[in-house]
């Protein structure tokens, strides 16, 4: 579960900052990474939503926070 959770947070970190250049730049660094590959961009995609997801689900129930009050 640890490792889920580090890949995720590294996945979305990638994605964050393809973002960052894709609105800075107009260079989109999913579309380079995946060989401009309708298939492969949308499973990248896909991948940054499931990573969302996980880490939303593991906030809510590890409740990582809950010591910081």
């Amino acid at each position: 579960m640890k490792f889920t959770t580090l890949f995720c947070c590294a996945c979305l970190i990638l994605f964050g900052v393809s973002a960052a250049a894709w609105a800075l730049t107009g260079f989109d660094l999913v579309a380079v990474l995946t060989f401009k590959n309708a298939v492969a961009y949308r499973a990248a995609l896909t991948l940054a939503g499931v990573s969302a997801l996980w880490l939303l689900f593991w906030l809510a129930v590890f409740r990582p926070t809950r010591t910081l009050r």
